[in-house]
C-alpha cells in the first residue's frame, strides 16, 4: 500500500450544480476530533444525528445530517464522516473548506482532498471490495440502460466475482495434484488417469467458455454498439435516424445535403445500448456542392472508419437509375474490411419504390454473395423497422436476456480469453501420451493468475491507477 493510502481524505460526494441534498464525505483513522470540531457533539455509530455544522466562529454553515461509520464497519474499512446538507454549490465548498481548515489546526493532520475514485479504491485495498465489485461501482453510475444498470448491480453483488472465484479454486485443485506429482515423481501413480485430470480440464474448459459468453453480453450492454448510417444523398438516412428514435432529431428536406455533420442518438433494443450515427451524404467522385458539405463527407468517412456496424441505405425510387447503382456500388468498394463484416444493406423508401423493387434488390444482393445482409423498410411507414431492430442485435452479438447478465469491461473479456488461452495449451498437454507435467502445470499457473487480475488477486499498481482515475470525485 502506498504512502498516500494513509492519508485521511475529503471530498464532495454530489454531483456538481444544485440539489436538494449534497454530501461532503471523510474518510480516515481517527476522526473523532474531527467529528466533535464540526457538529459539536459526539455522535451514535451509523446513526444519522440533525444537528448544525459549525464553522470557525462557532455559528452553523448550514443544518443538516450527520453519519458517522467506525473502521471497519463502512464503505471504505476505514472511519467515515458524512455531512448531508442542502445541496448548493457555495454551501458543500464551505463544509469542504471547513473540514480541510480543523485538520490544518493539528484535529486530523494530513487530510487532503481525495483523488478521483479514491473512496473506492480504498474499499478494495481494504478487501471491502474486490476490484470487479469496485468497477461495478463506476459501472452502475455510468449505466446508460435498466439492463445496464441491473447488469451493474449484479457485479457490484459479486455476481461476476462468484463465478471467477470458482473457477479459480477449480483451478487450485488442478494445481495441486500436478505439483504434488512434480514433487514426489518416485510415486509411480498415473495421476492424469487417477485424478481424472483430463476431465476436469473439459469441464473447466466448458465452465470459462460459459462465463465468457455471459460476460461478452455483459459487456455489450456496457458499451453498447456504434452503428453508422451512411449512404448517398437523399437515400433517407436523417428519416431511418429520426424513425429508429421516434424523435425529430434531424433535419429533413429533398434538398440534397441537407445533414452536413454527423448526428447521434443513443437508442436501447432490449436494453442494449445501441449508438446511431447518421452522417453527410456519401458522393463517390469527392465532388460535392461546397467545402461545407466536403467537410462533412471527410467526417462521414472518419465515422465509417470507427463504427462496429454500418448500415449503408440505398434508396428503392432510384433502383433503375444504372449512375446512382454504380455510385452506390462504388461506395462499398471504398469501405474497410473491417466494417465489410459487419455491414447491412438496407432498401429504404419501400413504400414509394416501384412494384417488385425491393425484391430485386434483395435478390441482387444474395447472388454476390450469401453473407451478404440485407432488408427492405420504409423509414416513413415504419414497415420493417423492428426486422431493422433484430438485425442490429444479431450484428452485436446478443442472445440473451438482461436477467442474470453481469456488467463487464474490455479487460475483464480479455483476462478471460487469456484464461482460455492457457487453459487449451494445458489440455494439449494433459492429451499427449508422455506429458510433460512441468508445462501442464505453468499453463495452469498461467491461467490461475489470469483469472485473478480480474477480482484483483494479481494486479500491478499502474492498472489500479488507471481504472480509479476514471471515477468520479467522491467516490
Amino acid at each position: 500500500m502506498l504512502a498516500r493510502h494513509q492519508d485521511p481524505i475529503a471530498a464532495i460526494a454530489t454531483a456538481p450544480g444544485r440539489g436538494a441534498v449534497g454530501i461532503v464525505r471523510v474518510s480516515g483513522h481517527g476522526l473523532l476530533p474531527l467529528v466533535q470540531a464540526l457538529t459539536g457533539r459526539t455522535l451514535a455509530p451509523r446513526h444519522a444525528t440533525y444537528g448544525p455544522f459549525l464553522g470557525a466562529d462557532g455559528l452553523p454553515i448550514d443544518q443538516g445530517l450527520a453519519l458517522y461509520f467506525p473502521a471497519p464497519h463502512s464503505y471504505t474499512g476505514e472511519d467515515v464522516l458524512e455531512l448531508q446538507a442542502h445541496g448548493g454549490p457555495v454551501v458543500l465548498q464551505l463544509l469542504l473548506a471547513r473540514c480541510l481548515q480543523v485538520a490544518g489546526e493539528g484535529v486530523l493532520p494530513g487530510l487532503r482532498l481525495a483523488e478521483p475514485g479514491e473512496f473506492t479504491e480504498r474499499a478494495f485495498l481494504n478487501d471491502k471490495l474486490d476490484l470487479a465489485q469496485a468497477e461495478a461501482v463506476a459501472d452502475l453510475i455510468d449505466a446508460s440502460t435498466e439492463a445496464a444498470a441491473r447488469s451493474a448491480a449484479r457485479s457490484l453483488s459479486g455476481t461476476f466475482s462468484t463465478h471467477i472465484t470458482a473457477l479459480r479454486d477449480r483451478l487450485i485443485e488442478l494445481r495441486m495434484l500436478v505439483e504434488a506429482t512434480l514433487d514426489f515423481p518416485e510415486e509411480e501413480i498415473d495421476f492424469l488417469e487417477k485424478a481424472d485430470a483430463r476431465g476436469r480440464l473439459d469441464r473447466l474448459a466448458l465452465q470459462l467458455a460459459a462465463v465468457l459468453d455471459t460476460a461478452q453480453q455483459g459487456a455489450l450492454l456496457r458499451e453498447g454498439l456504434k452503428v453508422v448510417i451512411a449512404g448517398q444523398p437523399n437515400a433517407g438516412k436523417s428519416s431511418l435516424l429520426n424513425a429508429l428514435a421516434g424523435a425529430e432529431l434531424a433535419i429533413v428536406t429533398p434538398i440534397p445535403g441537407t445533414t452536413r455533420d454527423k448526428v447521434s442518438e443513443t437508442l436501447q433494443i432490449e436494453g442494449v445500448p445501441i449508438h446511431i450515427i447518421d452522417t453527410a451524404g456519401l458522393r463517390p467522385d469527392e465532388e460535392a456542392g461546397d467545402e461545407v458539405e466536403r467537410i462533412g463527407i471527410a467526417r462521414s468517412w472518419g465515422a465509417i472508419a470507427e463504427a462496429d456496424a454500418v448500415l449503408l441505405l440505398h434508396d428503392l425510387t432510384r433502383c433503375d437509375d444504372p449512375a446512382y447503382v454504380a455510385a452506390d456500388r462504388a461506395i462499398e468498394s471504398r469501405l474497410p474490411e473491417r466494417q465489410r463484416q459487419r455491414l447491412v444493406h438496407v432498401f429504404n423508401k419501400a413504400d414509394a419504390a416501384p412494384a417488385g423493387c425491393a425484391d430485386m434488390a434483395l435478390a441482387a444482393l444474395a447472388a454476390l454473395s450469401e453473407d451478404s445482409r440485407g432488408l427492405a423498410l420504409s423509414a416513413k411507414t415504419h414497415a420493417g423497422l423492428q426486422t431493422l431492430r433484430e438485425t442490429l442485435l444479431v450484428l452485436a452479438g446478443w442472445h440473451a436476456s438482461p436477467e442474470g447478465v453481469f456488467i463487464a469491461r474490455t479487460r475483464h473479456l480479455k483476462a478471460l480469453r487469456q484464461a482460455q488461452h492457457h487453459l487449451a495449451q494445458a489440455r494439449g498437454w494433459a492429451a499427449q501420451a508422455d506429458t510433460a507435467l512441468d508445462l501442464l502445470a505453468e499453463e495452469l499457473r498461467l491461467a490461475h493468475d489470469a483469472l485473478g487480475a480480474i477480482t484483483g488477486a494479481y494486479t500491478p499498481d499502474d492498472l489500479l491507477g488507471d481504472i480509479f482515475t476514471r471515477f468520479c470525485i467522491g467516490k
